[in-house]
């Protein structure tokens, strides 16, 4: 069993380059993270190989928050904006040896102008990433949390993937948004298996550590490792502890 830490909610208190050192001395196998933009990536490159972690992956940039933005490549007539952040993840990513970027999608009216939108930019994505050995992730958020996102199903994501035919297109697939939106999770997880490039955890419902609330963590991702998943899944969660480190016992519980 192997963890990646998510930065974008872990080890927040400290900066990125100390919080992938404080990740490493915790005992994950790998980090993640949300938007490092304001980090060079020289700096994090040089914690990445300090700690001998990998970074498995980034956003693009969301827009702007405070107008309401989650993403922009579903957003119809921003798609200059939306190929600006594609581009500046897939460099970012470039720079730091990260293994893919999540592309997100935005709030839209779920129109077929927005899906347009977003099937072309992914396709878009997939291309500029594929001579840099990326993989490019969709992932489907809950409307509880995200009202009007754009990409909140499974079966949607499969289509698109389906569709555009990009090796490099996978599926973001978060145990928290999932059982929100769909449950049945590891059922989910057989189906989809062939398209899935990432697995998220978190507590439902307050998107706690794995250790409490709907799911059963302890059984459901050694069930997904022993059906085939040998990547580290990513700690994905806002910790209830006071601090990140306060809270890592399910870690040590998990690995038994």
């Amino acid at each position: 069993m192997q963890f990646s830490a998510n930065l974008g909610f872990l080890f927040t208190d400290l900066p990125l380059p100390e919080a992938i050192h404080a990740a490493r001395k915790a005992g994950f196998d790998a980090v993640e993270c949300h938007f490092p933009y304001d980090t060079p990536a020289a700096e994090v490159a040089q914690a990445l190989r300090d700690t001998g972690l990998s970074m498995l992956g980034l956003n693009t940039w969301p827009g702007n928050r405070a107008a309401g933005d989650f993403g922009l490549a579903a957003l119809a007539g921003r798609e200059h904006e939306a190929r600006v952040a594609i581009d500046q993840a897939i460099e970012y990513a470039t720079q730091i040896k990260a293994r893919a970027v999540h592309v997100m999608a935005g709030v839209t009216d779920g129109g077929k102008a927005a899906e347009a939108s977003f099937r072309a930019n992914l396709a878009y994505a997939c291309d500029r990433a594929a001579p840099h050995e990326i993989t490019i992730l969709i992932e489907p958020i809950n409307r509880r949390d995200v009202p009007g996102y754009h990409l909140s199903s499974t079966d949607h994501a499969a289509r698109i993937i389906t569709d555009l035919g990009r090796e490099n297109l996978k599926l973001m697939f978060d145990c928290y948004h999932l059982q929100i939106m769909e449950g049945d999770l590891f059922t989910r997880f057989q189906v989809l298996r062939p398209l899935i490039g990432h697995v998220q955890f978190a507590a439902v419902p307050d998107r706690g550590e794995p250790d409490s609330g709907e799911i059963n963590y302890a059984w459901l991702l050694p069930a997904m490792a022993a059906a085939g998943y040998s990547a580290p899944f990513g700690a994905e969660y806002r910790p209830r502890a006071a601090t990140t480190a306060e809270g890592l016992g399910w870690m040590a519980a998990f690995r038994g």
